[in-house]
């Protein structure tokens, strides 16, 4: 390695030293605050978005995960197939990692060329049906629903489920 080299990696390492220790106070405060649904309200979600399709004919299952794309409550309804607990889990699971609705981020994608990538994701679904739990601007889960005939079904279902709680979401 050159003489030059070794000055620019030691400038680097300084400059990248400098940043941590300004960054440290922030790390050293240790914790970091944030909101979950309770286990009551996941399951009166997934319930409400199940009872809403079962209401209009559809076979439907719902999933609620946390901030972090957590599985936090299940519910397959009666006569649902065994892959619309998969397909609600991946809205859901796309809707959370993303903050956003699951039939946006695939509309988003099939305008860029180049995110189609996201797709080889491990648990995504980029199709409508999942849609981001909010206190505020804060996504703190995300429902997803799946076995109606269409997708919008599907998010209607799962904005039943989320209208369900949301008053109570504070």
């Amino acid at each position: 390695m050159s003489m030059n080299s070794l000055r620019r990696t030691f400038a680097s390492g300084v400059v990248f030293g400098a940043l941590l220790v300004g960054a440290t106070p922030s790390f050293a405060q240790g914790l970091v605050n944030t909101h979950r649904i309770s286990a009551p309200l996941a399951l009166e979600a997934v319930g409400a978005a199940v009872a809403a399709c079962a209401s209009q004919g559809y076979f439907e299952s719902a999933v609620v995960v946390d901030a972090s794309g957590t599985r936090q409550a299940e519910l397959r309804g009666d006569n649902a197939g065994i892959h619309t607990l998969d397909s609600a889990m991946g809205k859901a699971y796309t809707s959370a990692s993303f903050k956003a609705p699951s039939g946006a981020i695939g509309e988003r994608i099939l305008a860029i060329p180049q995110a189609a990538q996201l797709q080889r994701l491990p648990g995504v679904l980029f199709v409508g049906g999942g849609l981001p739990i909010k206190i505020g601007d804060e996504v703190v889960g995300a429902i997803g629903a799946g076995g109606a005939p269409g997708v919008d079904k599907d998010e209607a279902c799962a904005q039943a489920g989320i209208d369900k709680i949301k008053d109570r979401l504070k």
